[in-house]
Order: C-alpha cells, then sequence, then structure tokens
C-alpha cells in the first residue's frame, strides 16, 4: 500500500518511542502516507491503522481532528493562509482575496487544472511574520504582499 521508501521513514518515527508505544507515531505516518499518496484515502488510513497496530477509527480521529490532513484530493498545491486574528489585522484577508481572484477559486477549491487548492486556517504560531501562509503544509511564507503572492504563483506554476 506504500512505497518502501515511506514504509521505512515510518519505522524511523516508530523507533522514537517504546516498543509498546508505536501508536505514538500515528502523525507521522500519516503525514508520510499524505506526502506519498497525496492524501488519505479510507484505504490508506486502514493500512496505517493496521501496520501501527492501533484501531482504524482512532487513526480516522487523528486524521479528521488536525487540519493538515486532507480526506480527500487535492491540488499539488495546497496553499493555506492563516486568517487568525493577528494574521487578518495584518491584510490577510485582502491575500485571500488576492489569491481567489488570481486562481479563480474559492476558498475550499481547486483550480481547474489540479495545481492550486486555497484554504484559510487559524493561528499557524508565525504571528510575527503576519500575514501568513503555508504550501503544502510543509513551507511556510510570510509577510505576504499581493506582489509576494504573485511570485510565489509564478515560481509555483
Amino acid at each position: 500500500m506504500l512505497s518502501s521508501e515511506t514504509l521505512a521513514a515510518i519505522d524511523k518515527e516508530i523507533a522514537k518511542y517504546p516498543p509498546e508505544q508505536r501508536r505514538s507515531a500515528v502523525m507521522s505516518a500519516l503525514r508520510l502516507a499524505q506526502v506519498e499518496k497525496g492524501w488519505l484515502s479510507d484505504e490508506t488510513m486502514a493500512f496505517v491503522a493496521q501496520y501501527l497496530d492501533m484501531p482504524p477509527i482512532a487513526v480516522r480521529e487523528v486524521a479528521t481532528f488536525y487540519n493538515m490532513y486532507e480526506l480527500a484530493p487535492v491540488g499539488r498545491y495546497k496553499i493555506t493562509v492563516c486568517t487568525n486574528l493577528s494574521c487578518s489585522l495584518s491584510g490577510a484577508l485582502d491575500i485571500v482575496e488576492h489569491l481567489k481572484k488570481r486562481l479563480n477559486i474559492e476558498v475550499g477549491q481547486t483550480t481547474a487544472d489540479g495545481k492550486f487548492t486555497l484554504r484559510a486556517a487559524e493561528c499557524m504560531g508565525a504571528c510575527g511574520d503576519a500575514p501568513l501562509c503555508t504550501i503544502n503544509n510543509h513551507r511556510m511564507e510570510g509577510f505576504l504582499t499581493p506582489e509576494t503572492i504573485d511570485r510565489l504563483l509564478s515560481e509555483l506554476e
């Protein structure tokens, strides 16, 4: 179900915990599975549950609680803009509007070519860099302006 490379990476995460606590690697295992698959299908979550020797519902509870996990396909680049208070006061809502116009989609949608998904999220814990966004949960960009967004989109295209 997952590649040998992903399973080896999950095994490294499992090794960080005592053998009887292998379930503690569930968040890392889901992250790694999502990197490989692009999103977490029911089948992928069931595989992770079996691999970690935990109930499938427990894996699903983790995947549905945190907003970094995708339970449906998303674009190649998921742009998530922080819209919490600090970012909103620093122009995040204008950034969201700019992205909506540039990508011709609404928050929660994916472009027709499948390249970009736009999301809004609560605090990302970097208020000093407001407004900010993440790309695919792994890259954070701060001090956003319409110009920096345009450069970012050009880079990703």
